[in-house]
């Protein structure tokens, strides 16, 4: 069993790949079946841990990104479904406290390089959230929640405006309008810079995550690396184009793989791959739009067994891969069936730190340290974790117990809202001991679970936290006009 020890002379540094849509069922030691190779990614996890039970807050983007960095599921700020725009104005709240600006606070440089869709304020010709003056710098970026460099694009890969942002400026002016319309490769119509090339992305946030090691390595750093793939755009680059001998999303698989094999090597060539906290993990399951009936005819699925796809409340909308290394103290070759949630990022480095959070910070957070440790555990590390899906349906795991606060899936898998045949229960309770695909409603059977679980994401929502701690205020309160006809007054 490990222990920590101090026997480095300082901080770990700590990097966060957070990839885009992708699947649990895409990374082949979490896959027997996998039809795609991901000689990294399996790498790092026999060099560290791989988890089977890690779940991202909201089956889509925006939400999931909001708990990775505030520690606070998603759905206590003021979006309640949905996603932003790459226009759209900051989700993070005034004052925050992020794991960016934790860390900062702690002597760590930090940087922001990808995809952030977490919403920023252009500055605007007129009241049209379109008309933006490229001229002008942006306001309450990423720069302003803790990070001291940014560089990226403001949302998706196929939302305008298509322009890098380097901290509070873009690089280049929009000089043309683009838009995609082939099946895999669409992106919307919008403003694009004289240098953005969107199949370029990727390549270039990488090389500029490359050169920050290289420039950050004599102090502690944190890189917050989002990814803008696999998400469509599906765009791999031409060393990758048929490669893995499925579809071009499979393709594009093995050039986010790839990515994670450099930024490792960049560590091993500077010799921090020691003493460097490497995650790879993604914001939410697989999109049901990259050829999955394709894929599915070659033998592979991306959402693994589970039933769903991402925006669902089913597990495939919200169970993802999730494998760290940090050689100096997580031993390798680890495999943990804990469930844990990514929301516990603020907490877990804040306990690796042993630095403690305010109680307006990290509400619904709680530490993984044991787990990476190899520490036996007492009881469960999480009471439960909370689920949502891109309508603000809510589910909540306990154990094996799962209830789904809706009649269907949340989100774009049959039956969708809206469209479910009538008579379906109101609710949906799963044993996942033994119905991991999530077939079997057994919510008439097990009425007192119903009624337990419902009463303690009741409590969840109303002290405004799930951890420990002062009760907190929600954004918007407790009238939120859907999604909480449950809620046990």
């Amino acid at each position: 069993m490990h222990t920590q020890h101090s026997s480095s002379k300082r901080k770990p540094n700590i990097i966060y790949i957070l990839a885009d849509d992708m699947g649990y069922g895409d990374v082949s030691c979490l896959n027997e079946n996998s039809k795609l190779n991901t000689v990294h990614l399996d790498r790092l996890a026999s060099r560290g841990i791989a988890f089977t039970d890690a779940h991202s807050s909201s089956a889509v983007c925006t939400p999931s990104r909001y708990s990775i960095l505030t520690g606070r599921y998603n759905w206590r700020s003021e979006l309640k479904d949905g996603v932003l725009g790459g226009y759209s104005r900051p989700l993070i709240e005034q004052g925050r406290m992020t794991v960016a600006s934790m860390l900062l606070e702690a002597g760590y440089r930090t940087a922001c390089i990808g995809k952030w869709h977490l919403g920023m304020e252009w500055s605007l010709n007129s009241d049209d959230i379109t008309d933006v003056d490229y001229t002008k710098p942006i306001t309450n970026g990423p720069t302003a929640y803790g990070f001291d460099y940014y560089y990226g694009i403001s949302a998706s890969l196929d939302m305008p405006p298509y322009v890098y942002i380097e901290n509070d400026r873009v690089t280049a002016m929009p000089n043309r309008i683009t838009k995609s319309e082939t099946e895999l490769g669409w992106w919307r119509e919008g403003p694009t810079g004289e240098d953005f090339i969107h199949e370029e992305v990727l390549p270039r946030c990488t090389e500029k995550v490359l050169d920050w090691i290289d420039q950050a390595k004599d102090d502690p750093f944190f890189i917050y690396f989002p990814l803008p793939a696999p998400h469509t755009p599906v765009l791999p680059t031409e060393a990758f184009q048929g490669k893995s001998q499925t579809n071009a999303y499979g393709d594009f698989v093995l050039m986010v793989d790839d990515v994670v094999g450099q930024v490792v090597h960049k560590l091993e060539e500077c010799g921090l791959a020691d003493n460097t906290i490497v995650v790879f993990t993604s914001d939410n399951g697989c999109s049901p739009g990259v050829g999955i009936k394709g894929l599915a005819e070659l033998g592979h699925h991306p959402s693994y067994v589970f039933r769903g796809y991402k925006a669902d409340i089913f597990e495939g909308g919200h169970r993802i891969p999730l494998i760290m290394q940090w050689p100096e103290q997580i031993r390798g070759g680890q495999v943990c069936d804990e469930p844990v949630c990514l929301v516990d990022l603020m907490s877990t480095t804040a306990d690796v730190l042993k630095l403690s959070l305010p109680d307006d910070a990290g509400e619904d957070s709680v530490s993984n340290l044991p787990v990476w440790l190899d520490q036996e555990l007492k009881q469960p590390l999480r009471e439960a974790i909370v689920h949502h899906s891109i309508n603000g349906s809510f589910s909540i795991r306990k154990g094996k117990w799962k209830l789904e606060l809706c009649p269907d899936s949340g989100g774009w898998s049959y039956p969708m809202p809206g469209e479910a045949p009538e008579g379906l229960p109101a609710v949906q309770l799963y044993d996942l001991s033994h119905d991991i695909g999530e077939q079997h409603n057994v919510c008439e059977v097990y009425p007192e679970i119903v009624q337990e679980l419902t009463k303690l994401l009741s409590s969840y929502v109303k002290n405004g936290r799930s951890t420990p701690g002062a009760p907190q205020p929600n954004a918007g309160g407790m009238e939120w006009v859907h999604s909480l006809e449950w809620l046990v007054k």
